[in-house]
């Protein structure tokens, strides 16, 4: 019974991390799109406080800060609550570990873009490695979910095919949404003020570096949500497995979505909400597809294993 308790709050501490997270790249985002990213010029202290005058771009800056660093303590209290836990996949004391990893090093790109001024290149490297926690800290939520018994063995080419859409979906929207956080620290994310065209044209004149960021990071959402939309009705067909279909069709859904605020995003000159919504999307996304892509890969671990 202890063992089962500790199991349980292992799984909802991940699944409270992974939200967590969601929250924290929101956050992010409006830190930025405020441009609050140097309100606080200082790192780790804020004007040499830890407790600064939470007032304008300070409130936003400082609160992503705490915010993250309640983070770093929610994790590491999941890994050490399920450290013992009773467990089928020992890997996942190895990524906790990792996780942890991650989020130090995330923490210490976070103190660079303040001490070293925003550099493009820093701020790129923050953000993916934000992303890579949020797919890594999804992974460990969804295999220490309470399992299912397995579809039925007809299903597995089925599931095979959703399988390899959606680890190819996740992979695609991570790249892109790091192609993303280029054009917004380029300042590249106006350089095509009309949409759906690009300076009046489908394909514009691709002379500069940031038209061509700007421009393959347009084509290549539709690309993602070419391969959101075939996701789902692939799952159409696993009518054993409901929790995989429903966040399939969730997925093309934000999908669309998604390419809506890029539009907004251009149309409304970077505003704070649509801009910020753009990027909490984009994460959520990254969810969807990488604990589908788990749940399908576990479910056919497991048909193997009966076959």
């Amino acid at each position: 019974m202890n063992t089962f308790i500790r199991s349980s709050k292992h799984h909802k501490l991940y699944l409270l991390s992974t939200i967590w997270t969601l929250g924290l790249l929101f956050l992010g985002s409006i830190v930025h799109a405020t441009g609050s990213s140097l309100a606080c010029p200082d790192w780790p202290t804020c004007y040499g406080t830890m407790f600064p005058e939470m007032t304008g771009g300070i409130f936003w800056e400082h609160l992503h800060r705490l915010v993250a660093g309640g983070l770093v303590l929610l994790f590491i209290v999941a890994t050490w609550i399920g450290w013992n836990a009773k467990t089928t996949r020992p890997a996942v004391r190895t990524w906790s570990c990792i996780g942890i990893f991650l989020l130090l090093i995330q923490s210490v790109f976070g103190g660079l873009t303040v001490i070293l001024k925003l550099p493009d290149a820093i701020s790129t490297t923050h953000l993916a490695l934000a992303f890579l926690f949020l797919s890594l800290v999804t992974v460990l939520t969804a295999v220490t979910s309470p399992t299912r018994d397995p579809p039925p063995i007809q299903q597995a080419s089925k599931l095979s095919i959703v399988n390899k859409l959606g680890i190819s979906s996740a992979i695609l929207i991570f790249f892109q949404s790091v192609l993303g956080a280029i054009v917004r620290h380029t300042g590249a994310g106006l350089v095509c003020p009309d949409v759906p065209l690009c300076l009046g044209q489908w394909i514009p004149p691709l002379e500069t570096v940031s038209v061509v960021t700007h421009f393959t990071h347009r084509l290549l959402g539709i690309i993602v949500l070419i391969f959101l939309v075939v996701l789902a009705y692939r799952t159409l067909g696993l009518g054993k497995i409901p929790s995989v279909r429903s966040l399939a069709l969730t997925a093309a859904g934000l999908g669309i979505f998604q390419v809506i605020l890029g539009f907004l995003s251009v149309y409304s000159l970077l505003a704070v909400i649509p801009v910020s919504l753009h990027t909490l999307i984009a994460a959520t996304l990254l969810c969807c597809t990488v604990y589908l892509s788990t749940l399908t890969w576990t479910a056919k671990t497991r048909m193997n294993q009966i076959d």
